[in-house]
């Protein structure tokens, strides 16, 4: 601010008055910078990254813990892995391809109705229509890199507790990491995020693995 300055003026009666005028400078606030990313818009491909990476995982760890309750031979678990793994990436990468494609219909219906009432801006909502084809790609990379975890866990064990001792703690540890990895993307409370995968897969193999030894095992069946 600068200092007042005083200009000497005569009146009527000749007394001099001084008038002070202050002049000021505009001020200037520098508000805090504010984060302005929009996190929605990064939910697409998110939520594909992360569900894919921990169906994956959780699927076909869960499937070769089911086949190793009744069958010890490492070949049949590995090839029911690798089954799972292909059979997975595609039902995963053809789901999220229609998902996508419904959503991306109604949002340009939406378009076409706000175009005819003149409240449409064509290029910005052209960029944020989602892309099908790039969901589906995520998910189906996604699933197999979840699901090619627990492959290379149990493809060098021969001993049949061992190896379902070592594909239960390689999930565990993936699980808590794809939480811990969603959770930070998406802003989102990492203990409470890692929790949650994780008891989630546990729950998932604890029931596939049971229920597959109790059929397979009083049941007779010869697998």
């Amino acid at each position: 601010m600068a200092a007042p300055q005083s200009l000497q003026l005569s009146s009527v009666n000749n007394v001099e008055i001084p008038v002070h005028i202050i002049h000021t400078e505009e001020n200037q606030i520098q508000e805090p910078a504010v984060d302005e990313f929009d996190y929605s818009q990064r939910g697409q491909w998110l939520r594909a990254a992360v569900l894919g990476a921990n169906d994956g995982l959780v699927s076909v760890a869960s499937l070769m813990m089911g086949v190793a309750s009744v069958k010890e031979d490492i070949k049949a678990v590995i090839v029911a892995g690798f089954a799972g793994l292909v059979a997975g990436a595609c039902s995963m990468a053809i789901g999220e391809f229609v998902s996508v494609c419904t959503q991306r219909d109604v949002e340009i219906a939406q378009m076409k109705r706000e175009k005819l009432k003149g409240s449409s801006k064509s290029d910005e909502n052209d960029e944020k229509l989602p892309n099908p084809a790039q969901a589906a790609a995520a998910s189906a990379l996604a699933f197999a890199i979840g699901a090619v975890l627990p492959l290379l866990a149990a493809a060098f064990i021969r001993q049949p507790m061992v190896r379902m001792a070592v594909v239960v703690a390689v999930a565990s540890v993936a699980l808590v990491v794809f939480g811990v990895v969603g959770a930070l993307l998406g802003r989102t409370p990492v203990v409470k995020s890692s929790a949650r995968v994780l008891v989630g897969g546990w729950m998932a193999m604890g029931t596939t693995f049971g229920l597959t030894k109790l059929i397979g095992s009083n049941h007779g069946m010869q697998i």
